[in-house]
């Protein structure tokens, strides 16, 4: 996998909160599966567990955050696409010592290498927006 720990731990925890979202597979048998299969041998496993309980435990607050954002409902989310909306939100809500743009691109990385063919500008321009209502103090006004 490409990039640093936290890089892959996002890579990873977006799979999870997929297999998440699409099978309802309880968390703690989520991590124990990606442990067994080697997959979170590479990777920073703290922040890996720390984005998928921080988004599971909270998915519907996170949701609300960006749906005023949205074109659609949420439900008609391309499910990899949700997920990364999902994971971003909660940098962007709680993991304020990450920049905004750091958060962005990330996530925009993210939905290059798993979401559909335009995907990531799809959760740039959501991000963006977001951005502006969570860290209106780091986003420049006229942007």
């Amino acid at each position: 996998m490409p990039g640093g720990a936290r890089i892959r731990a996002r890579m990873a925890a977006v799979q999870a909160l997929y297999q998440w979202r699409m099978t309802g597979t309880e968390l703690g048998a989520l991590v124990l599966q990606f442990a067994q299969a080697g997959r979170l041998s590479a990777l920073d496993r703290e922040y890996f567990e720390t984005l998928l309980r921080g988004v599971a435990y909270d998915a519907d607050a996170l949701e609300a955050i960006f749906d005023a954002h949205l074109s659609r409902p949420a439900a008609q989310l391309d499910p990899v696409e949700h997920a990364i909306l999902l994971l971003a939100t909660y940098e962007l809500r709680d993991r304020v010592e990450i920049p905004f743009a750091a958060v962005i691109n990330e996530a925009t990385n993210l939905a290059k290498v798993f979401g559909a063919t335009d995907g990531h500008r799809f959760v740039n321009g959501v991000l963006d927006a977001t951005a502006r209502d969570l860290r209106a103090r780091e986003t420049p006004a006229g942007d």
